[in-house]
């Protein structure tokens, strides 16, 4: 039936092992379904840093600009992290982020009811939780120029801005506002406007782009304050949009909403996503290379299995075969399965390969 082409950056860690996973079930929806995957694996990160000295080369950028979709896996290690270093596996993420200008990155934090005891925190916060954070992903501080370290009379000094046009702002904001529409209709923005003159801008833009939104409910939230109520009462927010920097930190912290970092998926999209309008989209977990796992089959591969259908729901258009990946993870988490990380007592401990056989054997069932 579809064809589609799709580049594999297993990168480092745990990275490949989860990455394998995910492909695992892609591959099975493929035969359930009649679709077809073109898969090129390349490298990035540490992995490239060996091979070529860079963490992305520019002859992989155009080819992960050439496809269909990126599945990517973590990157870096302590062997790469020297604070001295001229590159690091970091930098080639946010390049490929850039050169593919994916400036949407949504983060889904679902909590599922069988894993309502497997978080630290009680359960009735974290019953019902269902929220999805929109990041922009393309500009602020991570992109900042100047951006350098220098040696005073005084001592060393470094510099990092924060610099946001309206245009950045306004077309964030406007995915929020579009993902909103199609679930509670509750936005937060969240911002520093009581410090920060972008946070101010970016408070005034989110305003004007209200206005196309009677629909939806805007509400203003201060970056602390946020971070406060996501432990407080997270199942208040539906969809929150935020800039780069605060956007990375918030979706960490939300992560243990779910149970673990290996439970959440994420999606950065170059444009605005809508039912059925397929756009250019770079998958991955949001957790960590995790090198002391590497090797030992115990990471968790959900959060990169749902990262393949939320693949196949933006990038492919393929909405049913992405609801049979969810649906097949939820039922396989209520038959008791679990992961390291997620275990409760009780349950049935199983490693990443399993974890992804039984997946893929309950979407091809």
């Amino acid at each position: 039936m579809g064809q589609f082409s799709l580049v594999v950056l297993p990168g480092d860690g745990i990275g490949p092992e989860v990455v394998a996973e995910g492909i695992k079930v892609l591959q099975t929806v493929g035969n359930k379904f009649g679709h077809s995957f073109n898969l090129q694996y390349e490298l990035l990160g540490g992995a490239s840093i060996d091979a070529t000295g860079e963490a992305l080369t520019q002859d992989n950028l155009k080819k992960c600009q050439n496809s269909d979709a990126v599945l990517m896996g973590a990157v870096g290690g302590p062997k790469w992290d020297a604070p001295q270093a001229k590159v690091h596996p970091e930098d080639g993420i946010l390049a490929l982020r850039k050169g593919l200008g994916v400036f949407a990155n949504l983060r889904p934090v679902k909590m599922y009811p069988v894993l309502v005891n497997s978080t630290n925190l009680k359960p009735e916060v974290v019953n019902g939780v269902d929220l999805i954070f929109v990041r922009e992903l393309t500009g602020g501080i991570y992109y900042a120029q100047p951006k350098k370290q220098w040696t005073t009379p005084e001592g060393r000094m470094a510099t990092d801005s924060m610099t946001y046009s309206e245009q950045e702002i306004e077309r964030i904001v406007r995915v929020g506002f579009e993902l909103a529409r199609s679930r509670r209709k509750k936005l937060a923005s969240v911002d520093k406007s009581n410090v920060l003159q972008s946070s101010r801008l970016w408070r005034q833009v989110a305003i004007e782009v209200s206005k196309d939104y009677p629909d939806v409910e805007l509400e203003h939230v201060l970056v602390d304050a946020c971070s406060m109520r996501l432990i407080q009462n997270p199942a208040r927010f539906d969809v929150l949009v935020a800039e780069n920097l605060f956007g990375d930190i918030l979706t960490d912290e939300a992560s243990m909403l779910a149970g673990s970092m290996g439970m959440l998926p994420s999606a950065s999209l170059a444009g605005i996503p809508r039912g059925g309008v397929k756009t250019l989209g770079l998958y991955e977990p949001i957790h960590g290379s995790a090198p002391k796992r590497a090797g030992l089959n115990m990471a968790n591969p959900i959060a990169t299995i749902l990262s393949v259908a939320m693949m196949l729901r933006y990038s492919f258009g393929l909405i049913k075969e992405s609801q049979a990946i969810e649906t097949a993870v939820e039922e396989i988490l209520q038959e008791d399965y679990r992961t390291y990380d997620i275990m409760s007592e009780g349950k049935t401990k199983v490693g990443t390969k399993e974890m992804g056989d039984l997946i893929a054997n309950k979407v091809g069932g």
